[in-house]
């Protein structure tokens, strides 16, 4: 709870810090110490310190993952605003807004770790997307912003309809909106009939096309490679991390529990959106000319892989998540706060920066090892981790090969920035550089080395 509550009330501290003063840094300084402070909040729940008590009638329901989960995005979020603070400040004089937004959205994250019933994930989904709606489009003198924002609002909307839908069919099933509800309307053996009603069957595939497209899952990842395109690149690496992986921790728990409603079609509907998902993101990245837009199409393969965790549905699985949110996190958002000092961002844009920036090329470069899951980088334990889980769980080993296959396809696409930074000559028009941005560069790749060598790091710390 606290976690919910102090984001809140943060977000509209940070209202009113645009009120008391203009100055861009000062601002940016108090949302760093308002972020600590919640941190700070979320650990002292977590271990039973000090915690709001709140009677929420079964509405939320607070465990150790949760709690857990929410410590990794909010500590995410302080990187990112460590990182990329300066350029958050660049886009207008809305800075205290644009930080509030971004406390309203980890309010909604902290719903999404908590909820145990529709009514909650609907609210928690909604609390997150609005200001992601309006972050999108803050670049108001760019037409792609714009249109992104256009897009993604209507897309978003169209899809909050579908979930609605299916949370109205689940209710009419079962005639309440808890999750430990939606299988208390399946027939039961002696009806002759095996499985769920067709209520119950209708609203959950309803729920898994809207949280699909939350995840940018294909078939309905459209939006994704547009809208992350358009966004402000420094409000696209937030979108690209932090949401994402709220949205697949409140994936993983909706269906975790009510996927054997489905019976056999559970797992050819999963393993169908799984390849999907890796084939669209990957193949599709290959062509991109724009890094940027290439990201946004690596963001759905990476969602191919995160998908395992809910295919295993197991320990594994859990760890797994856990690992794949701090190695996909810490990569993105190191490679996006170095893309941003890029003005060019063609693959010719990074062309010469090893010679130029060495600092900035060494850490792009560690940062697209980890996102290619090679070994002694968070990301190859992450894959491993996700793969493990569905051979322990019992899965087709044919799709492990294909997801093994896909992610030689992306060690392509991130080699050729590689490629570009130290195999050719150029000289990439970068804006100023601060030691203390390098400083926290280098300390992002230590952190992405440390958890690829000792990944118990961060699941000792679960279990602690």
């Amino acid at each position: 709870m606290n976690a919910i509550i102090f984001s809140a009330i943060l977000g509209v501290v940070m209202m009113f810090t645009g009120i008391f003063t203009n100055k861009k840094p000062v601002i940016t300084l108090t949302a760093i110490i308002a972020l600590v402070v919640l941190l700070s909040m979320n650990l002292l729940n977590s271990h039973g310190i000090f915690s709001i008590q709140i009677d929420t009638k079964g509405l939320l329901h607070f465990n150790k993952m949760g709690m857990f989960f929410n410590t990794l995005l909010i500590g995410a979020t302080l990187i990112f605003v460590l990182l990329s603070g300066t350029e958050i400040e660049k886009l207008s004089d809305k800075t205290a807004d644009y930080y509030a937004l971004i406390f309203f959205v980890l309010c909604g994250t902290a719903i999404l770790t908590s909820f145990n019933g529709m009514l909650m994930l609907f609210l928690g989904i909604e609390i997150l997307s609005i200001p992601l709606y309006i972050l999108t489009g803050s670049d108001k003198h760019n037409l792609k912003s714009n249109e992104a924002s256009l897009k993604y609002f209507l897309m978003g909307a169209f899809t909050t309809g579908i979930m609605l839908m299916g949370i109205a069919l689940l209710y009419g099933a079962t005639g309440g909106f808890g999750l430990t509800n939606v299988g208390t309307g399946a027939l039961p053996p002696s009806s002759g009939v095996q499985g769920a009603t067709f209520l119950q069957v209708a609203g959950l595939l309803l729920l898994f096309a809207a949280m699909c497209f939350k995840v940018s899952a294909a078939p309905f990842h459209f939006w994704t490679p547009d809208v992350y395109d358009g966004a402000p690149s420094v409000f696209t690496s937030f979108m690209a991390t932090i949401v994402k992986a709220a949205g697949f921790f409140a994936f993983i728990k909706l269906f975790s529990a009510n996927a054997s409603l489905l019976g056999p079609t559970w797992t050819i509907l999963l393993s169908f959106v799984i390849v999907a998902t890796l084939l669209a993101g990957n193949i599709t990245a290959v062509f991109q000319r724009s890094i940027k837009r290439m990201l946004a199409y690596s963001s759905i393969a990476q969602a191919g892989f995160m998908l395992f965790a809910l295919y295993s549905n197991n320990d594994l699985g859990t760890e797994g998540i856990m690992l794949y949110t701090v190695a996909y996190c810490l990569a993105t958002i190191g490679f996006f706060a170095i893309l941003m000092k890029v003005k060019d961002y063609t693959f010719d844009g990074f062309n010469g920066l090893a010679s130029t920036q060495p600092v900035l090329a060494f850490v792009a470069t560690i940062c697209l090892l980890s996102l290619a899951g090679i070994p002694l980088t968070a990301g190859f334990f992450a894959k491993y981790y996700m793969l493990a889980s569905v051979i322990k769980a019992g899965g087709p080993i044919w799709i492990v090969v294909v997801a093994v296959l896909f992610a030689a396809v992306s060690v392509y696409y991130y080699f050729k920035v590689i490629q570009s930074m130290y195999f050719k000559e150029g000289q990439p028009e970068t804006s100023e550089i601060t030691s203390g941005f390098k400083m926290g560069l280098l300390v992002l790749a230590a952190g992405i080395i440390l958890v690829g060598v000792l990944p118990s790091i961060v699941l000792n710390w679960f279990y602690f």
